[in-house]
């Protein structure tokens, strides 16, 4: 009789083990994002009620129209903008995803109640220069909170994002293309002293959005190629409280095996980065980049000294 070992008498689907299943969004996930999502709304709301609108000033995108919209036909914020952002939202979601979707969907609604709530309250200022910038900081915070909990205020970004896939301009230059044109109408209805003070508060907005979603403790990444991989480390470890990554690489001329070093720090920590490589090895190749975002993988940082 033929002998029949335990691996050719195991069932096949013991062979491999079973796919891994996508991790699932949990509900602790899904409240941290949507609150995000209010919060931010009520914050440009305020941006927008207090400061940018009794004064003039509009924000670019369907924001901007929207306002300009609003003030022609004296019709509440939130009708224009729920309107205006539908035909965007029916691209993104056959281009996006529902998820993005869904999301914006949720800070529009939320943006259209909080501002006609804010309406009968007086603007806090009647400087227009004043208005630009804190109405700028505030709508920037607000707007940019709820960009990082992954949803949009502006259907034009939508657009933008789209047409970067398919053209050779970028989404930053189709944005700020289409707001040129906002702008000057804007211009033309409130005059142009007031679109230069909304051009201000624009690019205020845009560094706020920024900020909130970088931070301002910006990070870099290092790299660096050296003859005294154990000593840099070392040091880096104990002088800097930063860990190290070493990575297998060959010099492209000589062919020769190398360790590259790889290391974040951030922006205050670059001075004494370069100090301390340069005691170590004054023939060191370093090189800095600044890096968006880091995302897992963070330890705790010890004290330099």
């Amino acid at each position: 009789m033929e002998e029949i070992t335990a691996a050719a008498a195991a069932p096949k689907i013991f062979a491999s083990a079973p796919p891994k299943r996508p991790p699932r969004h949990t509900l602790r996930s899904y409240v941290g994002k949507y609150l995000t999502i209010f919060v931010g709304a009520i914050i440009a709301a305020v941006g927008l009620e207090l400061f940018l609108i009794p004064n003039q000033i509009i924000d670019g995108g369907v924001v901007g129209v929207a306002i300009m919209m609003s003030a022609v036909t004296d019709m509440p914020l939130g009708v224009f903008l729920v309107g205006l952002n539908l035909p965007f939202l029916y691209i993104g979601y056959r281009q996006l995803g529902r998820s993005f979707v869904v999301a914006t969907t949720v800070a529009i609604l939320c943006l259209s109640f909080w501002s006609e709530v804010f309406v009968p309250i007086p603007r806090i200022t009647e400087d227009f220069f004043l208005a630009a910038i804190f109405g700028g900081i505030i709508d920037g915070i607000g707007v940019g909170l709820i960009m990082r909990a992954g949803g949009s205020l502006d259907g034009t970004e939508i657009v933008a994002i789209i047409l970067d896939r398919r053209t050779v301009f970028s989404v930053g230059e189709v944005v700020m293309f289409i707001n040129l044109f906002i702008l000057s109408a804007a211009g033309f209805l409130f005059g142009w002293d007031k679109a230069m003070y909304s051009l201000v508060a624009y690019f205020v907005i845009a560094k706020m959005i920024d900020v909130v979603l970088k931070g301002l403790d910006e990070s870099y990444a290092v790299m660096i190629v050296t003859h005294h991989n154990e000593e840099v480390a070392e040091a880096l470890l104990h002088r800097l409280g930063r860990g190290v990554t070493i990575l297998h690489g060959a010099g492209g001329y000589s062919g020769e095996d190398r360790e590259i070093l790889y290391s974040v720090v951030t922006r205050l920590e670059l001075g004494k980065l370069k100090e301390v490589i340069l005691e170590e090895d004054p023939e060191a190749f370093v090189t800095i980049h600044q890096i968006h975002d880091i995302v897992g993988g963070r330890v705790r940082k010890k004290a330099i000294h």
